[in-house]
């Protein structure tokens, strides 16, 4: 290791914007390198609120919190892409801040974030960026049926409308009070995929295998290491545009690619769906099934560590559990059987602490860890069978 190298010593402290379950793993994950940590969220009851050594209630706008953050704290990082940029660029005057402010603006703008990911050679989905009521009119008719998005503050399947006709795309613009947003042609998925990288303060990077991911309702529900559909060549084609926008952005911190796969004439056909400079839902499964975390990378790269190795122990499903399955069919509130989720094989349990369950609302989420993919898969539906998960 290089004498001029930063490192954080542990006992000191990691700071972190955003309270919510990324940020209680990530703590987590600190504490268990010996770190403490500070969080900055105007939530006093989120989940990493109750984990943290210390909790600053505040808007992530607040100047003399954010002040108290960095002088308090050695490194501070991120926990959800919606911070607002000018935050980090505050605080990366005072100390080492994970990931940088440029890098998450252009995450947070897809207009930006298309244009950055087509600048770097990658495919990205058709689309159209509509800034007024006229850009709709205009746009091409092969983009319908599409999606339309808008451009920030979108997350899963918010701020997303599906629109087979200018006229409904011209209401759903409406109805996003008329924000920038792009029109995507709908595409007719084979299947998601996704990749979780590292990248250290030295552009070295750890990568994790392909994921393949299942949402319903614009929301993850299922993910499946390794990926049962990705082919060699395009697995090597996902990690390869991984690690293009990694450099290309001169990221910090850990970042996760989306990407879609659709099929064609010639074989598969790979486009760039969204980035998130963040830890990723579809990287749960790295806790347990990975000998280092995508948390634990994270918790290094804020205190100068080296990056840990990615390799899995054996194959893995992860379960999002959301607040629908607190409630029977009847709509009658009560408690999962986690008694029976725990008695299988290789399932491990994560639940997030949050005191109200609501439809949609990410609770918890079980990740079944077996040496073969088959024998992972078929416990993981025994398990959805018991939480009244749908099959897939």
């Amino acid at each position: 290791m290089s004498r001029n190298r930063r490192v954080v010593a542990p006992g000191d402290w990691l700071g972190l914007l955003g309270g919510g379950q990324l940020g209680r793993m990530f703590a987590s994950a600190a504490q268990s390198l010996g770190y403490r940590v500070a969080v900055l969220d105007p939530a006093r009851d989120g989940p990493a609120a109750s984990v943290c050594d210390e909790h600053i209630a505040a808007d992530y706008l607040d100047a003399p919190a954010l002040e108290s953050l960095a002088l308090q704290c050695s490194a501070v990082t991120t926990e959800f892409e919606n911070v607002p940029a000018q935050s980090l660029a505050f605080l990366a005057e005072h100390c080492f801040t994970t990931p940088s402010a440029d890098s998450v603006a252009v995450a947070q703008d897809r207009i930006a974030e298309k244009s950055f990911i087509a600048s770097c050679g990658i495919a990205v989905v058709p689309h159209a960026v509509i800034e007024t009521a006229a850009d709709l009119a205009a746009a091409s008719d092969d983009l319908f049926p599409g999606i339309l998005k808008a451009s920030r503050l979108g997350y899963d399947g918010k701020g997303q409308a599906r629109v087979a006709t200018c006229a409904a795309a011209q209401e759903a613009f409406a109805g996003f009070g008329s924000m920038a947003a792009v029109l995507e042609q709908r595409l007719d998925l084979a299947f998601e995929v996704s990749v979780v990288v590292a990248r250290g303060e030295d552009g070295g990077t750890a990568i994790y295998a392909p994921a393949e991911n299942l949402h319903r309702s614009g929301i993850l529900a299922v993910t499946t290491v390794p990926s049962p559909s990705l082919t060699a060549a395009l697995e090597a084609d996902a990690v390869a545009a991984t690690l293009r926008i990694a450099h290309a952005l001169d990221y910090v911190g850990v970042l996760c690619v989306e990407f879609f796969v659709v099929t064609r004439a010639d074989g598969f056909a790979l486009f760039v769906n969204e980035i998130a400079p963040r830890p990723h839902n579809s990287g749960h499964y790295t806790i347990d099934a990975c000998i280092t975390s995508q948390f634990a990378q994270q918790a290094r790269i804020a205190a100068g560590l080296p990056l840990g190795d990615t390799r899995r122990h054996g194959a893995a499903v992860m379960l999002n559990l959301l607040g629908d399955l607190w409630f029977d069919p009847a709509g009658v509130q009560r408690e999962p059987d986690w008694a029976s989720v725990c008695a299988f094989a290789g399932a491990n349990l994560h639940l997030y602490g949050k005191r109200d369950a609501r439809a949609g609302r990410k609770m918890g989420h079980v990740t079944i860890v077996a040496e073969q993919a088959a024998e992972a898969k078929r416990i993981a539906l025994e398990v959805a069978d018991v939480l009244g998960i749908a099959r897939w």
